[in-house]
């Protein structure tokens, strides 16, 4: 940890005016962020609002999608995937001996399938913000949610 204090001068005094500590620059605070990086640099927005209303719409606009990548997310399979042709004909050679019940299968982590759902969510989100129209009609619909948030505070 690196901390490091600095001072200004004040008539004849050192006053300390700030501190930097390296194990809070990365830090957040409670909320939703966005981190952008990009070649040369990156960029942050603290403490925006999540487009819950867009999240939703996109989740029943991509439902089958989700499911069906969900599905697959979720699908039993070796503990160790067979890599060679070998590998796979032993496989199929050990289920057949032992039956599929004592061979070692594994289902994914919860994690993992929930983001199979999200990036097939990412992917029709991406089919649909290519129109132009409806990338303009979400355009407008954030302004106008800016508009009304800012006559409410």
């Amino acid at each position: 940890m690196v901390k490091k204090i600095f001072y200004e001068k004040v008539g004849r005094r050192y006053v300390p005016v700030s501190e930097y500590n390296n194990e809070f620059v990365d830090s957040f605070k409670k909320g939703t962020h966005i981190v952008m990086c990009y070649p040369g640099g990156q960029s942050r927005r603290y403490n925006i609002d999540p487009d819950y209303a867009g999240l939703i719409a996109a989740g029943r606009v991509a439902e089958d999608a989700m499911t069906e990548a969900i599905q697959k997310a979720s699908e039993l399979r070796p503990q160790q995937t067979p890599i060679t042709e070998a590998q796979q004909q032993a496989w199929k050679n050990l289920a057949k001996a032992f039956g599929d019940e004592l061979t070692l299968l594994h289902w994914s982590s919860a994690y993992d399938i929930a983001q199979a759902g999200l990036k097939a969510l990412q992917q029709q989100a991406d089919v649909l913000y290519s129109n132009p129209a409806v990338r303009d009609a979400y355009e407008h619909f954030l302004f106008v949610c800016a508009l009304t948030k800012q006559k409410q505070e």
